[in-house]
């Protein structure tokens, strides 16, 4: 036993930069039936981009400019896609400012009510530069947007979670474990029992229904020969996943403890080894849930009047 433990007390950290960084989709990334219920004027699971009309482009490469957008934000896990707006959807608004000898790309997330609830300026150009079009430009521009952008998302589902008492950010998380299952000697067991005492240490309620829950838990434990040994004595290497899932299915996030330990030392009863692998587990499961959820953003302040400053703006 002494011999895993030494491997297993590690700190959370250490079990996050073993799991590979933990895997979590953008907050506003595809938040499906949970999003409607938010608030009034929650973001959908689609952005809709337009091809700007004010972009001083080309409208081939405003086509262009526009697709390279979308992409960037699906490399950020926002749902974006290069079309026309759809009665209904959130949608970015994009134009070109000319100011002096530059131009500054300005994007403006648009709500279905067509009115401003955010804008962000990208890094300003050369006029000249930006006239040629060419594509390595745009798409240098697009890569400056995109986190900008999911930026100013998160923090609007953050201010609508802030708004809304039932949601994330006012209540505990429900999570329904489904428990352990692959490990040897009585590793289903001790760990499924480890895990639910170590989770009721977070602010999160842990139920064992599926039903209503916010999030879902299951374990699985793999084991496959491993190195000799510095003594000689065959090992075993040993995986244990934690995956979370959200209630529609889709998965949160998962933390994954690695270890190499002596051939059959977990045949039998796993004892302290459970606990600590436990509480870890507990501590990683939260913080998916966290990230996952957005609970923790901070929350975007209010527009400013929401009105476009097209409509003021001087010819």
């Amino acid at each position: 036993m002494s011999g895993f433990f030494r491997h297993t007390a590690l700190p959370l950290s250490g079990l996050i930069l073993l799991s590979g960084c933990i895997d979590m989709p953008h907050p506003f990334a595809n938040p499906g039936k949970e999003a409607t219920r938010l608030a009034a004027n929650a973001p959908p699971s689609r952005l809709d981009i337009p091809v700007p009309t004010d972009s001083q482009l080309s409208p081939d490469a405003a086509k262009l400019w526009t697709k390279d957008v979308a992409a960037e934000l699906l490399q950020q896990t926002i749902p974006a896609m290069a079309q026309p707006v759809r009665p209904g959807d959130w949608w970015l608004k994009m134009q070109a400012d000319v100011r002096g000898d530059q131009i500054v790309p300005v994007y403006m997330v648009m709500t279905p009510k067509n009115e401003i609830r955010a804008t962000q300026e990208g890094e300003p150009l050369q006029a000249q530069l930006w006239a040629a079009a060419d594509p390595a430009t745009l798409s240098l521009a697009a890569q400056d947007a995109a986190p900008k952008v999911a930026s100013v998302l998160t923090g609007i589902q953050a201010d609508d979670m802030e708004k809304d008492p039932h949601s994330l950010k006012h209540r505990a998380a429900r999570v329904y474990f489904k428990g352990v299952q692959g490990a040897p000697g009585d590793g289903d067991i001790s760990l499924s029992r480890a895990f639910a005492a170590s989770f009721r240490n977070t602010a999160d309620t842990l139920q064992n229904a599926a039903e209503n829950a916010d999030f879902s838990v299951a374990t699985t434990v793999k084991l496959s020969p491993g190195p000799a040994g510095t003594t000689g004595h065959p090992q075993q290497h040993i995986e244990i996943v934690w995956r979370v899932a959200d209630k529609n299915g889709k998965e949160a996030g998962a933390a994954t403890q690695l270890h190499d330990i002596e051939a059959h030392s977990l045949d039998g009863y796993w004892g302290d080894i459970a606990v600590v692998a436990a509480q870890e587990a507990a501590g990683a499961v939260r913080q998916i849930i966290d990230r996952y959820s957005g609970r923790d953003n901070a929350p975007l302040p209010p527009p400013a009047g929401g009105k476009d400053p097209q409509k003021n703006k001087k010819s």
